[in-house]
C-alpha cells in the first residue's frame, strides 16, 4: 500500500509482524549490484509473504520484485495494484496458461469479481481480448460495467447454477470465493478442450496451521493431487492460484496502465493510524476493490 520510500533491513521471521503487500514511492539506496534502478526512481511492487510488510516508511526489496511507477498513476494509486493483479496474473497466467495471444475469444468466468483481485482480472483479461463474465452482487454492476465485463450475474438473485444454465459453456473459471463453488467446474467448463478451473481459495495454510508443515504438507499435495485427478479425468484442469512477485510482470502491466486499459479500483484511502479499523472493514466482505493504507501524508 502507499508508502514512501523503499529500504529497511528486518527479516520476515522476526516480530513485531508487519503487515502490508503492496508498496509504491521513491527508492532511497540500491544495492552494489542493482543496474536497472537508481535512487530517486518512482517504482512499485508487491512484496512475498516470506518478507516483512509494507506497512512502514522504508522498506526493502529484491530487484525482481520491483518496477517503474507508471507515469499516469500517483503513488497512492500504484499501491493500489500490484498485489492484487499479480495474485490475478499467477492464477491466470501461471497456472491456467492464459496469454495476451491466446486470449482473445476465450470466456472466463470470475466468481468473486468486485473484490481486488476480481477487479484487476476484469481489466488483464479484457485487455487481452477475452469475454468476461463476473459473478457479483447486484449493486457491482455499475463497476463490472465500467470495467468491461462481457455480462454480470447477480448471485443473490437466483441460484448461480440456475443463472449459468443459460450461458455459453467457459474456458476458464477464475474463484476467489472457493467453497462449494468448484463444483461448477464440472458443469460448465468445456470438457477435453483445455478448460481449466482455478481456485485462490486453498487448504495451505490452513492444513500448515493445524497440522505442522511436514504433515501440513503432505496433507495439502494428497488434496490437490486428489482433486487434479478428479477433474482431469472428467476433461478438465484443476489448479491453485498463489500470489508470486513478479516485477516484468509488473512492468508489462505498467504498459497497459499507461495505455489506459487497466485502472485502480480504490474503495478507500485511510491514515495509517486507522489500520485497525481498516482491517476490521475488510473482515466484513463485499469489498469494492482496494483499501489504500497512506503510510506517509504525500502533502508533506
Amino acid at each position: 500500500m502507499s508508502r514512501d520510500p523503499l529500504n529497511v533491513k528486518m527479516s520476515g521471521t522476526e516480530f513485531p509482524l508487519t503487515l502490508g503487500r503492496d508498496a509504491s514511492g521513491t527508492v532511497m539506496e540500491c544495492g552494489l549490484s542493482v543496474r536497472y534502478f537508481k535512487p530517486g526512481d518512482q517504482v512499485w511492487a508487491a512484496i512475498p509473504p516470506w518478507k516483512q510488510g509494507t506497512f512502514a516508511e522504508f522498506v526493502v526489496a529484491s530487484v525482481n520484485e520491483v518496477s517503474l511507477k507508471p507515469k499516469s498513476l500517483s503513488h497512492t494509486e500504484a499501491a493500489s495494484l500490484p498485489y492484487a493483479i499479480l495474485t490475478a496474473w499467477a492464477a491466470l497466467v501461471n497456472s491456467c496458461g492464459l496469454s495476451k495471444e491466446k486470449c482473445p475469444g476465450k470466456r472466463v468466468l470470475i466468481i468473486g469479481s468486485s473484490g481486488g483481485v476480481g477487479t484487476a482480472a476484469i481489466q488483464l483479461l479484457k485487455a487481452w481480448g477475452a469475454h468476461v463474465t463476473a459473478v457479483c452482487s447486484g449493486n457491482a454492476f455499475t463497476l463490472m460495467k465500467d470495467l468491461g465485463a462481457d455480462d454480470m450475474i447477480d448471485y443473490t438473485a437466483a441460484r448461480l447454477e440456475e443463472q449459468l444454465r443459460t450461458r455459453e459453456l467457459f474456458d476458464t473459471i477464475l474463484d476467489n470465493i472457493g467453497g462449494t463453488h468448484e463444483e461448477l467446474a464440472l458443469q460448465f467448463l468445456k470438457p477435453w478442450s483445455g478448460a481449466s478451473y482455478v481456485t485462490l481459495v486453498t487448504p495451505f495454510l490452513y492444513n500448515n496451521d493445524q497440522l505442522g508443515i511436514a504433515d501440513g504438507m503432505m496433507r495439502t499435495g494428497v488434496t490437490l493431487a486428489s482433486k487434479v485427478m478428479k477433474h482431469y479425468y472428467k476433461g478438465i484442469h484443476y489448479r491453485w492460484g498463489f500470489f508470486a512477485p513478479n516485477g516484468p510482470s509488473l512492468d508489462e502491466i505498467g504498459e497497459l496502465v499507461d495505455a489506459g486499459k487497466i485502472r485502480p479500483v480504490i474503495e478507500n484511502v485511510v491514515p495509517f493510524t486507522d489500520v485497525p479499523q481498516a482491517f476490521k472493514k475488510l473482515e466484513a466482505g463485499h469489498a469494492r476493490g482496494k483499501t489504500v493504507i497512506q503510510v506517509v501524508d504525500p502533502k508533506k
